[in-house]
């Protein structure tokens, strides 16, 4: 699919925003990436922890004003986004709210906030404006080849950040604490994840699939589409390994890696 296409997606997301004085000061205290440094406007896409680093929710921060912020989720998260910051929320002053937006992403050059979930040039907006749009699922392929992860395939909460490469793009490892700050850095500085999560190059697949290698298996498939699968294999699988996927070849695709 050219990454010129004017066509509009309509994507499954939820909206909580987080307004006050002391809202910038509050999600930092929060989130796992740096929330104070966004300029109006800018994105930044990061991870809401338990404090044993386990993913309550996966976020992109936007900052739509000096005391404004809005948390873009999963649809299904939005709500335990809320109630979440609500209970940490104590005497800080600001205000937390489910906005009843919806979202769209635009292939090539739009209007929003760039979006690179697809490994193409794409940029995501909201409304609270019904639009004409295609479904999602026609996005699948491209999310799939560029190994993002999405809630309820990919990630959930017995995901760790690291396994499925978050540790990269949610979080910093230079700002103040957050809860799940020690235990994402304890594995950074001193460990590697047990799993890594890998795109595959195989004919069919499907989720749920076990991965094999010399009759062992190594990991499970987690979303798929003809040709392509994602899904997380142990660490020690080599990325020349030749695999088996329900009695098909298949090998790792390096093409497009995550950062």
């Amino acid at each position: 699919m050219p990454a010129t296409t004017t066509t509009l997606y309509r994507l499954d997301r939820g909206y909580v925003e987080v307004s006050g004085p002391e809202a910038a000061a509050f999600l930092e205290r929060m989130v796992s990436n740096e929330v104070v440094s966004l300029e109006q406007g800018d994105a930044r896409p990061a991870l809401l922890l338990t404090p044993k680093s386990r993913i309550v929710a996966p976020l992109r921060v936007v900052r739509e004003g000096p005391e404004s912020f809005l948390l873009i989720t999963e649809a299904d998260l939005a709500a335990t986004v809320s109630s979440t910051l609500l209970r940490a929320r104590f005497a800080a002053k600001c205000l937390i709210e489910l906005k009843p937006y919806r979202g769209y992403l635009q292939l090539g050059a739009g209007d929003g906030i760039p979006n690179s979930d697809y490994g193409v040039e794409a940029f995501e907006s909201w409304t609270e404006e019904e639009r004409e749009a295609a479904e999602q699922r026609e996005l699948e392929r491209l999310r799939i080849d560029a190994g993002t992860p999405v809630w309820g395939r990919e990630l959930d909460e017995t995901i760790l950040p690291a396994e499925a490469g978050l540790d990269a793009t949610h979080v910093s490892f230079t700002k103040g604490c957050y809860p799940g700050q020690e235990p994402i850095a304890r594995l950074h500085y001193r460990g590697r994840p047990n799993r890594r999560l890998v795109v595959l190059e195989v004919d069919h697949a499907g989720p749920g699939d076990e991965i094999v290698l010399d009759g062992k298996a190594v990991g499970r498939v987690t979303s798929a589409v003809p040709g392509r699968a994602l899904g997380y294999v142990r660490r020690e699988v080599p990325d020349d390994a030749v695999l088996r996927i329900g009695g098909a070849e298949a090998r790792l695709h390096l093409a497009t890696p995550r950062p």
